[in-house]
Formats: structure tokens, sequence, C-alpha cells
């Protein structure tokens, strides 16, 4: 149901921030096609990548960016939220394999906890009528066993990064609480999709070399996003009615184990699956012995989640499937990049 400038929706502009992020670039371009004016917020006055078009119904990209060269409880937001009718909040300090900060938890809590507060603060003065936050599935834990997430689990966060976002989404209520802005927060797992980078982009180098890979006894599933179903629902977000004041967990509603992902991935590039069985706890056992026991964790682990209340209360679906979503991301990758 879409719900852009074009339409008459209440909701007109739409500031994004890291816009020219891998999720926000998407972003920015699928609000622009349907209609929305969009600000986005970024450290460059310039697009970033993005492999579609940004055409709005005149045939004319009309993205818009503000530059933020720093996030953090004095940023001045003024300029970006000048006109705003919702945010979605997408840029943060992200979570890092070999971090350098001599503090890590204070670094993230400087970007994603405080940062947060004061640009919804600032956007709740201003008055912008709903917030949307890009949160982590961390913030529910690192693992899951016999069930998957949901939102009622309570919150465990881990690590800095997912403490700091769990911090974040209190702030955020408070702040809905006292000004009365409408807040949703949305909890995706691993995103992955043409220009994905980390972990994702790694496993696909050794599935193209053909890298024999130690996880064909892994039984586990996990669940990921692709991009455009991500973005899909951010827009659902900003649109439905009911969102206001919920917390959403979100997948492509596919959950995979490692090895099928591995199998999916060479499938599309055309290549074999050098899959070799190893019993998990030899692998946990040699990765604790190389400082690489995290990795292995998230090849070995669980890590579901229930998306039934997305479907149910936003009648909202996946509208790709993961053999599509990965055929893409196989596309772009093989393409050159």
């Amino acid at each position: 149901m879409p719900c852009g400038a074009a339409a008459g929706c209440t909701l007109k502009r739409i500031l994004v921030t890291g816009a020219n992020g891998f999720v926000g670039s998407e972003l920015h371009c699928e609000l622009v096609r349907r209609g929305y004016s969009v600000r986005g917020a970024a450290r460059t006055a310039h697009p970033g990548r993005n492999p579609g078009s940004c055409m709005n119904e005149d045939g004319e990209d009309s993205r818009e960016f503000a530059v933020i060269n720093d996030i953090g409880p004095e940023t001045d937001w003024t300029e970006c939220l000048q006109d705003v009718d919702a945010v979605v909040h997408l840029a943060a300090r992200v979570h890092l394999m070999n971090d350098k900060a001599n503090d890590p938890l204070a670094e993230f809590r400087r970007v994603n906890t405080a940062g947060t507060e004061r640009l919804a603060h600032m956007a709740a003065i201003m008055g912008v009528r709903r917030f949307v936050y890009v949160s982590s599935i961390k913030v529910n834990g690192e693992k899951t066993g016999e069930a998957p997430f949901t939102e009622a689990d309570e919150p465990a966060p881990e690590d800095p990064y997912a403490l700091s976002k769990w911090e974040a989404e209190q702030a955020l209520w408070r702040i809905s609480r006292e000004a009365g802005m409408e807040v949703v927060i949305v909890r995706p797992p691993l995103v992955y999709g043409p220009g994905v980078k980390a972990n994702f982009l790694r496993l696909m180098d050794w599935v193209n070399k053909g890298i024999p890979l130690p996880l064909a006894g892994v039984k586990n599933k996990r669940s990921l996003v692709a991009r455009d179903n991500l973005v899909h629902f951010l827009v659902r977000c900003l649109e439905h009615p009911a969102a206001a004041g919920e917390t959403f967990l979100i997948s492509d509603g596919e959950d995979l184990s490692t090895p099928e992902l591995i199998r999916a991935i060479a499938d599309q590039m055309g290549r074999p699956a050098w899959l070799v069985r190893i019993p998990p706890r030899l692998l946990r056992a040699g990765a604790a012995a190389f400082g690489k026991q995290g990795m292995v964790d998230r090849l070995c682990g669980s890590l579901q989640v229930d998306i039934g209340k997305a479907r149910q209360m936003l009648e909202w679906s996946p509208p790709v499937s993961v053999c599509s979503a990965l055929k893409r991301t196989v596309e772009w990758y093989l393409g050159g990049r």
C-alpha cells in the first residue's frame, strides 16, 4: 500500500541516516521511487554505491543529502530535521572483529546510544511524528536453542555493540513516552545482498576459490535477511499505523543451515561446494586454540528469529525469496563488484 507524497500521505518528507551505506542507499532510492521527499544524512553529500535506479515518477533522481561528519551526544541535526515528518535511523558504529578503540564500549555508547538519543530528542522537539530505529538481533542474544527469538524474549546483549543498541532502544522509549513521538524498533539479523561486505563476502570468497570447508557435519539453523526484504519492511514500518510503539524481529522467513547456505551459494556460482565432515566440537576446540572461536560459533551455532508478529500485525511477508536474493548477490559478486 504505497503512501508516498504522490499518494497524499501525511508522512511526506523522510530523513534517512546512513544514506550512503549498504542498506541506507537502497532505502533512500526506494522511498524516492515511491514518491516520498527524502533527505539523506551521510558523511558525504553525494550518493554512495547503489545498483538500482532512484528515479521518481517524473524521471528525476530527487535524492537530497545533508552532511553529518560525526554522530554523538552533541551532533547538531537541525538542518537535517527541517520539515521532516519521519526518521529512519540506520547510521551506527558497527560491530568490529578487531576493534582498535581503547574503550570499545565507550565509543559504541557515544555513537549508538548517546548519538541516537540526541537525534531522537531533537526530532521530537522539531515535530517529527515517527522514528524508525534499526537496531540488531544481537540485542536478543548471540544464539538460539530449541526456540527462535521473539519480541517477547528478555534482551540479553553480550558485547559492547549489542549493549549500546539495547541502551539506545531504552532511550527511544523514554523519549517517546515524554514527547509523544511514535517509535518503531527493528532488529534484523545478518543482512546480505549486492554490495555486502564482512563475513558474508568472506564466505563467498571461500566458495569461489574452492577452499574445502570443514562444515558438512554442522546441523544448525540461521535466519538472514536480504537487503531488499529489509528495505521493504522499513517502508512498511513508516506507512503502517500499527507499527507505532512496537518492536519487530525480521528475516527472510526461510532459515538455512550453514552447509545449506554454502551449497546454495555454490549452486548460484556454478561451482561445487567443497564441504568436509569434521565434528563441530573439534572445530570449536581448534578455533579456541587459534583465537577464532567467535567465527566458528557463528558458522556452527543457531540463530533463528520468529517473524510472526510482523506477518500478523503489519500484514507483511518477505517479497523476495532466499533463492532470488542469493542469485542477485552472486551476480554482483561475479560481475566484478
